[in-house]
């Protein structure tokens, strides 16, 4: 569902700017991502495919830049800058960590985020309803209270729960505070660890 919302996006925003800069033949593309992880390539690879699908083709119609900033918040603010400079139809946000980066820096650029959780405790969109700015996206939100469910029945007897998180990262932090609240209503302890390097 992810996937397709994020394609339904990106392909959107693209026939959007095809319209309205009809002299230019050949769409932009920035593509910045905060790491080389397989769960994030994966949407990396996904954009390319779905907008392949839509016509647009590298090398024909479509230019696509892509840069990975390294887990480096720093380079990722390079990135950022660097992407909005260029001015292309559109940039693609994954993680959060380049969504925020992308975000503080791009206020006249289309800006389409994934693989962010919570995209609202991120400060990305002020809500999940529809913003009205530049910035639009999908969330990758887990199924907190079934990954509960599968684990009570895996584990009944359970009363404390542990978990290992980065506090300095939003993402985590939304997680783990939600986390507590279901496993509260369910009368168990959430035991917490923070990491906040490898």
């Amino acid at each position: 569902m992810a996937k397709r919302t994020l394609r339904t996006l990106i392909g959107a925003t693209l026939l959007a700017a095809a319209g309205l800069v009809q002299a230019q033949d050949v769409r932009t593309v920035a593509i910045t991502q905060i790491v080389e992880h397989p769960a994030l390539d994966a949407v990396y690879q996904g954009v390319k495919d779905e907008l392949a699908a839509q016509g647009f083709k590298e090398g024909e119609n479509l230019k696509v830049m892509h840069e990975s900033a390294q887990g480096n918040s720093a380079i990722a603010s390079q990135i950022a800058r660097k992407f909005v400079g260029d001015s292309p139809d559109v940039i693609v946000a994954i993680a959060t960590p380049s969504a925020q980066t992308v975000a503080a820096a791009a206020r006249n650029v289309p800006v389409i985020f994934s693989a962010v959780t919570d995209p609202v405790g991120a400060k990305l969109v002020p809500a999940l309803e529809a913003s009205g700015t530049n910035i639009s996206g999908v969330s990758d939100m887990l199924p907190i209270d079934k990954h509960l469910d599968m684990l009570l029945r895996v584990m009944p007897d359970a009363k404390r729960i542990g978990t290992v998180y980065n506090p300095g990262e939003a993402n985590a932090v939304s997680l783990v505070n939600l986390l507590e609240e279901r496993l509260a209503a369910r009368d168990l302890e959430l035991v917490k660890a923070a990491a906040t390097k490898t």
